[in-house]
């Protein structure tokens, strides 16, 4: 198990770094194929949409099949056909159609690792492995920034993406050949193994609100509307960017590694959930009050975005707590679905919410709305969460 989880984190790793790097990239996108931060917005929706849709097959298939197939089959010909697409891309469809593969290909890493966790470790666990693996796995995030600025300038984006094609289908294949699927569990007689029955699970909906709110703004601002901000009001090139998006990058893997053992001093996954987000709300709206307010200000305030946005664990643990034993693949995978789709879903109503608002000519006024966007959903995800029960009945 611990051969087969070391390389589900390297597939991690390069899912991170894949949902990351367009933030970097933009510039010299722009540059080349004409692909604005908006067109990269739709790039990097799409790369979260194809992700969310394929979680409820994803989550089938672990209960079916294991996570060995699944998740080296798929991380194979989605993520290295992906990055061999990109490295190919002559424009913006490309680069949107590269991304739709790739985030297919990331879709069952994830969860593959939380599939064990959760059939072959104790649930008291659970939240532990689970930030364990986001927060090594973070390290992609990490590469995404700084170390990637500098392989752009030694070598090319496109050699850089053919490298990356390479390391992709060698993780894959490891994938494939070490991982070791747990026993299967067939359900109980008389259970039903439907997604739909965990939704119908009592207590389980005043969680989703807020898993699918809290990665939003982390993910939308790290993948990439930190470059385009930090160029437009603070004058920032692209090895500036990547050494802010550096520091947001190194802060979520802190925060990851925090929110894990967090329950044990507070008690339970709902009291950490509660204080995190609470204090992303804080980090958010201090950005929409003053998003032009100083380069040190700004690294400070993406810091903290990053770090307490790093909740998705602990949010993970206390959904976990209501899944079955024979529901467990596709619990997981459905959680993750609501937590996706809510990236996906704020990446693309983030560019008409910046178009608009920058009509008026005003970058500041543009850029106030659009951390004003990604604070709502927290807060209001914040409200219902409150009313959750801490642990099933």
């Amino acid at each position: 198990m611990r051969l087969s989880i070391a390389f589900l984190v390297a597939g991690y790793v390069l899912s991170q770094f894949y949902r990351a790097c367009l933030a970097v990239l933009t510039p010299v996108l722009k540059e080349e194929l004409g692909a604005t931060a908006e067109d990269l917005a739709i790039s990097l929706g799409l790369w979260y949409l194809a992700f969310a849709v394929m979680q409820i097959p994803v989550g089938e298939a672990l209960d079916r099949i294991g996570p060995r197939r699944t998740v080296g089959v798929l991380l194979a010909l989605g993520g290295g056909g992906g990055a061999a697409a990109f490295a190919l891309a002559n424009g913006p469809m490309g680069i949107h159609f590269a991304m739709v593969l790739i985030g297919i290909g990331c879709a069952p890493v994830l969860m593959g690792s939380y599939y064990i966790f959760a059939r072959s470790f104790s649930p008291a666990l659970f939240g532990t492995l689970a930030a364990g693996v986001i927060g090594v796995g973070s390290l992609g995030n990490l590469a995404g920034a700084a170390p990637l600025a500098a392989a752009l300038d030694a070598f090319g984006w496109r050699a850089t993406l053919w490298a990356l094609t390479l390391i992709t289908l060698l993780v894959a294949a490891a994938i494939f050949t070490f991982t070791r699927d747990p026993e299967r569990i067939e359900a109980q007689p008389g259970r039903k193994g439907s997604v739909i029955d965990i939704f119908r699970l009592p207590g389980f909906w005043l969680i989703l609100p807020l898993i699918f709110a809290n990665y939003s703004a982390a993910a939308a601002i790290r993948g990439l509307w930190a470059g385009p901000w930090l160029s437009d009001l603070h004058g920032a090139d692209a090895a500036l960017i990547g050494s802010v998006t550096l520091a947001m990058g190194v802060a979520m893997v802190l925060g990851n590694f925090a929110y894990g053992p967090a329950d044990k001093l507070l008690g339970t996954h709902k009291r950490v959930a509660i204080l995190g987000n609470g204090l992303l709300a804080l980090a958010l709206g201090w950005l929409a009050f003053a998003p032009d307010a100083g380069l040190t200000q700004a690294t400070l305030l993406l810091a903290a975005v990053g770090f307490f946005g790093a909740s998705f664990p602990v949010l993970m643990a206390h959904g976990r707590a209501f899944l079955p034993p024979h529901l467990v693949g596709r619990g997981v995978t459905a959680l993750n679905l609501v937590s996706i789709s809510g990236a996906g879903i704020g990446l693309f109503l983030s560019r008409p919410v910046f178009a608009l608002a920058s009509e008026g000519g005003d970058p500041v006024t543009a850029y106030r709305a659009l951390f004003g966007f990604f604070l709502l959903p927290v807060v209001l995800g914040l409200a219902v969460y409150l009313f959750s029960r801490p642990h099933p009945d």
